[in-house]
């Protein structure tokens, strides 16, 4: 789900149920909106602002947390790539070419996570499931002189698994990890409330804006929801420069 479209869509359907509240109020009977009729209404829309505003008070918790666990495991990811290579170059020369194959696989593996990212450079499209480092069958394939570069070698394979597991669990995150119900459903809730609103009142200036700006605010609740429902896509996706950045050319 688009988080502009989307966003764009609920600002559009609340405006029209706000100006769809102010005609039915102009044409309805005033012993309608005034007396018991009008303390219903009331306590009618406070119960569904307040289911609206828990809802989307989890949502966003919910995303954040899962953004920035997505942030935190790419920092990790990085970290593992940092001390691999710091381990191979202990290791010796006849680790050489193997930390010259991270290098070259770290590009297709940052493209795998980022799609849309490599599309818009340009690069070929990288298969999600498809991407693996040869670098740990290289690393199984040294032969370790004395027990130091042994040791060497299992901390260097043990990494390599620990990058693997966190790699696939990077992929196996959903694109959109927001459910469309939910926003269907939140949207149709801010209509009513919103149109409740323009129902209660004869509309002037100060009305109008102050039902703008919470309509604005409303749209860009979602919004910020949405974005957060996509870490590796969007304006507000989780950086990959620590990646970029973690290997120094040899």
């Amino acid at each position: 789900m688009n988080p502009i479209a989307a966003a764009g869509i609920a600002f559009a359907l609340i405006v029209t149920g706000t100006v769809t509240g102010t005609l039915v109020r102009s044409r309805m009977p005033e012993h309608h909106l005034t007396g018991d009729s009008k303390e219903v209404i009331r306590l009618a829309t406070a119960l569904v602002a307040t289911l609206t505003g828990l809802v989307l008070a989890l949502m966003f918790a919910a995303t954040r947390t899962s953004f920035e666990h997505t942030s935190a495991s790419v920092s990790r990811l990085a970290v593992s790539f940092t001390e691999l290579d710091e381990i191979l170059e202990d290791y010796g020369p006849a680790a050489l070419p193997i930390r010259r194959q991270i290098r070259a696989d770290l590009q297709p593996l940052i493209d795998s996570i980022w799609q849309d990212d490599a599309e818009a450079a340009g690069r070929p499209r990288v298969n999600r499931r498809s991407h693996a480092t040869s670098a740990a069958t290289m690393i199984r394939e040294l032969q370790p002189a004395n027990p130091g570069q042994a040791s060497l070698q299992a901390k260097a394979l043990q990494i390599t698994q620990d990058i693997s597991q966190t790699r696939l669990a990077l992929l196996s995150q959903p694109p959109d990890s927001v459910s469309t119900p939910f926003i269907v459903v939140l949207v149709l809730w801010l209509t009513f409330i919103f149109t409740t609103f323009a129902m209660s009142s004869k509309p002037n200036v100060t009305l109008t804006v102050v039902l703008c700006v919470c309509i604005l605010s409303a749209s860009g609740a979602l919004y910020l929801i949405l974005e957060l429902g996509l870490p590796f896509g969007g304006l507000m996706q989780v950086s990959n420069d620590s990646l970029r950045e973690a290997l120094a050319p040899i």
